[in-house]
C-alpha cells in the first residue's frame, strides 16, 4: 500500500515532463550597421588666450571686454597637492577661451588659507577680451 503513492507519484511526474515543447531560442535582433567615417573627428580643443598683466601692452591694439573670468585650485587636506597658481590662472585662460576670448587681462592671483571647503585656494581673477590684430 505504501508503494503505490510513490508510483502515483512519479507517474504523475513522468507525465508531466512528456508536455515539454522543445526550446527555441529568440533570435536577437539584428545590430544596424554604423556609417565608417574614413577620418577621426578631432576633438575641440580650447583655443590658446594671451595673459595680459599690464594694461598699458593693450593701449595699442582695440579690443573688447568679454567680461569676468576667474579660475581656481583647491587643496582639499594637508595630504593633497598644493594649490597652485599656474594651474589657476591656466583654468581661468580656458574659461575666457569658452567665452571665444582671445586674451585675458589679469588682475589679481592671491592663495588664501582655510577658505570654504579647502585647506589652501588659489585664485585668479581676470576680464576676457577679445582682441583684434593690426
Amino acid at each position: 500500500m505504501r508503494a503505490l503513492p510513490l508510483c502515483l507519484l512519479a507517474l504523475s511526474l513522468t507525465g508531466c515532463s512528456l508536455l515539454h515543447k522543445p526550446y527555441k531560442p529568440i533570435p536577437a535582433p539584428e545590430p544596424k550597421p554604423t556609417p565608417v567615417e574614413s577620418h577621426p573627428r578631432p576633438t575641440a580643443r580650447p583655443v590658446p588666450v594671451k595673459l595680459y598683466t599690464d594694461m598699458n601692452e593693450l593701449v595699442s591694439n582695440p579690443f573688447r571686454d568679454l567680461g569676468e573670468v576667474s579660475g581656481e585650485d583647491c587643496q582639499v587636506s594637508r595630504q593633497d597637492s598644493p594649490a597652485n597658481i599656474n594651474t589657476a590662472r591656466k583654468r581661468m585662460q580656458i574659461r575666457a577661451s569658452y567665452m571665444k576670448a582671445n586674451a585675458v587681462l589679469l588682475h589679481k592671483c592671491e592663495v588664501l588659507s582655510e577658505s570654504q571647503g579647502c585647506y589652501r585656494h588659489a585664485v585668479c581673477q581676470g576680464t576676457a577680451l577679445k582682441v583684434s590684430g593690426k
